[in-house]
């Protein structure tokens, strides 16, 4: 079964990258602050912020606010990159901006088709894959 995983998330695979961000825009496009209310939104280009060489956008100008005032707290973990791979074997693969979880404020994001859904994968091992995910992140980053 892990093969198979490894072979539908291949194409998605890459290790050039720190973070992950297309074009430098963070979480393709969606507000960090709003998965801390419980949903995922796209932000607007009028809301916009610069923080660590990448672009963020946000719902409105108070999550803009909120974000400048302690950006590390709403960036997520593992560079952006999905939890799940980066605990599995520490992979950078790409994610799916809705499938996320926040816990224990931070937020992790997950890879996430049709076929594959890597946060319930995640959520049956959380705390050995987060275990294993952070040392990755050490080595992979």
């Amino acid at each position: 079964m892990r093969v198979f995983i490894i072979l539908l998330l291949l194409p998605f695979l890459c290790c050039s990258q720190e973070v992950n961000s297309k074009k430098g825009l963070a979480i393709e496009g969606y507000d960090p602050v709003s998965y801390f209310e419980g949903k995922a939104e796209e932000g607007f280009l009028k809301y916009q912020v610069q923080e660590s060489g990448l672009t963020y956008r946000f719902t409105s100008p108070n999550h803009m606010k909120i974000f400048e005032a302690n950006p590390k707290a709403y960036t997520p973990q593992y560079g952006g990159w999905c939890a799940y791979a980066m605990g599995l074997d520490g992979s950078k693969v790409e994610i799916n901006p809705e499938s996320y979880k926040v816990k224990d404020g931070k937020l992790y994001l997950f890879y996430k088709t049709r076929f594959v859904d890597t946060k319930s994968k995640w959520d049956k091992n959380e705390e050995s894959l987060k275990t294993k995910a952070d040392q990755n992140w050490d080595i992979n980053k």
